[in-house]
């Protein structure tokens, strides 16, 4: 009992700190892939408690297909805000 509990307290505070450095990360490639640990965590999680399909489900869907499409997003767009900045365009201000 007392390892199942430390294993979920160390999952916490890894899911907590993935959380903080997915929003306070400036290049979004490494924000999607804190997000993806995230859900890699989370999907741990829901094992851990006994939710096997839900845990596949957050694995297949969270980790993989979400991540996959954000990188493929990210790749087809400008990655940094400064390179915005240099390029010229300018903000709108509403």
């Amino acid at each position: 009992m007392t390892v199942y509990l430390v294993v979920f307290i160390i999952l916490a505070i890894i899911l907590v700190a993935a959380a903080i450095y997915a929003v306070i990360q400036k290049d979004l490639l490494y924000a999607v892939l804190g997000s993806s640990v995230i859900s890699l965590i989370l999907s741990v999680f829901f094992y851990l408690l006994q939710a096997p399909d839900v845990a596949l489900t957050e694995a297949a869907i969270g980790v993989a297909l979400t991540t996959i499409i954000f990188v493929i997003t990210i790749r087809n767009t400008m990655r940094y805000e400064h390179d915005i900045e240099k390029s010229g365009v300018k903000k709108s201000s509403k």
